[in-house]
């Protein structure tokens, strides 16, 4: 008995994006394909090639945090992360300060990022440069662009005391955060755990830097709502997004114990690496389909009725993910009872943070048997030829479901919910 795993639920969820900031005004864009894609308002974007995204308007960081002085000494990435997370404690009951979570000791924290503070990491190296003869910064400067304060800050805001720390492994950071937590659970270590991603990198040097390696669709900026179109045959790179997408994973024990509504069961977790190339994924996408499998062991594919895919409309993430996914699932994947569909197209690519804002949707997806679509899809192709649900949402049961993620390093990851069953 010593060795057997617990079972893991999900409990609670929170989100900041740009198409709502919380769960179900998000959910009801991504259902409406709704996009959240504008131009930059951040900064001055009019020389950048790319000049579009999804921003996160309307949004007041001291809103969510117990102590208003940690807001300006914290980046964006942490404030997007410490409201997710408040959020998500609070639609699962839990307490969401030091004074109201139950059991702290048994809750933890696993909020990754790609990129951490880096708008604190250029606005200070920008006030550095214009007077190097007076070297100085903010006292604050460190502690705001490391990537796991946002783990960090999470538990003093809120009381968490379990395991905590961040997660990094770029576009993949909230996947493996969340499937690296689950473990936490399934071991032992933690009753409950807030996991997911998150990201605020709509600025001059992180712009400048994926326009520069051709990664951004350029083609729409008088169009933005129909820049991001996964798996159509006139992808052309993807937008950008930002915010913050967290679960929270409970034991069931604990769950059924306090009466808690349970969106949904956790059940598998794949992680893996292409050793192949630091931007383009394997061929043939080898190395997410070894993730979907590892997430998908032991349980009975034929169930899976829905992928939440990376779909970052890029010519290669679409063609190989496709590939990887009839890999993995042969046959069931060209049935009618398996679907796949990308929201990155209503929220942009929010990076690190998107698997978090995906794992939300998953879970909707599967409490409310309602898949979202695609959007912007309008030329099927050839290489792309799986049920990318087309411009409309599909009411159909959804017993389990994927969500995978890739990352720049060749990382790869997969985590699969489906429905609860006592």
């Amino acid at each position: 008995m010593a060795d057997e795993k617990r079972r893991v639920v999900v409990t609670g969820l929170g989100v900041i994006s740009g198409c709502g900031t919380n769960p179900d005004d998000f959910f009801q864009a991504c259902l409406e394909g709704k996009s959240s894609l504008g131009k930059v308002q951040r900064f001055d974007a009019s020389a950048y090639p790319c000049q579009i995204a999804s921003e996160v308007h309307d949004f007041n960081p001291e809103d969510y945090f117990v102590n208003p002085k940690n807001v300006k000494s914290n980046d964006r990435f942490t404030h997007f992360a410490v409201a997710s997370a408040r959020m998500a404690l609070k639609d699962a009951g839990l307490g969401d300060t030091p004074e109201t979570l139950q059991n702290a000791d048994r809750v933890g924290v696993m909020v990754g990022t790609a990129f951490g503070g880096a708008e604190t990491f250029e606005q200070e190296t920008l006030k550095l440069a214009k007077k190097p003869e007076r070297p100085k910064v903010s006292p604050f400067t460190i502690p705001a662009l490391l990537g796991n304060t946002a783990s960090g800050v999470i538990g003093i805001e809120c009381g968490c005391k379990g395991p905590n720390y961040g997660v990094t492994s770029a576009c993949a950071s909230a996947t493996h955060a969340i499937g690296e937590a689950m473990g936490m659970i399934a071991d032992g270590h933690a009753d409950v755990m807030i996991a997911g991603g998150t990201e605020a990198t709509i600025t001059p040097l992180i712009f400048a830097g994926f326009c520069a390696m051709k990664a951004m669709n350029t083609d729409y900026n008088d169009n933005p709502t129909g820049a991001s179109r996964p798996f159509d045959a006139g992808r052309g790179g993807f937008v950008m997004g930002e915010g913050a997408g967290v679960v929270v994973l409970e034991s069931l024990e604990s769950a059924l114990a306090r009466g808690a509504k349970i969106y949904c069961e956790a059940v598998g977790y794949g992680a893996t690496c292409d050793a192949h190339h630091i931007t383009t994924p394997a061929p043939e996408g080898r190395g997410l389909a070894a993730a979907m499998e590892m997430a998908c062991k032991s349980f009975d594919k034929s169930q899976v009725h829905y992928i939440n895919a990376h779909g970052t409309s890029t010519q290669y993430n679409d063609k190989f993910e496709t590939m990887a996914i009839k890999t993995v699932f042969g046959e069931h994947a060209t049935s009618k009872k398996l679907v796949v569909s990308s929201t990155k197209c209503v929220t942009g690519h929010t990076l690190g943070a998107a698997g978090g804002l995906e794992a939300v949707v998953l879970a909707k997806a599967i409490h409310g048997d309602v898949v979202p679509p695609t959007i912007n899809y309008e030329t099927p192709d050839p290489e792309c030829d799986l049920d990318y649900v087309p411009n409309s949402k599909r009411e159909m049961t959804v017993q389990a479901g994927l969500s995978t993620s890739l990352g720049f390093g060749g990382h790869n990851a997969a985590i699969l919910f489906k429905k609860y069953e006592a």
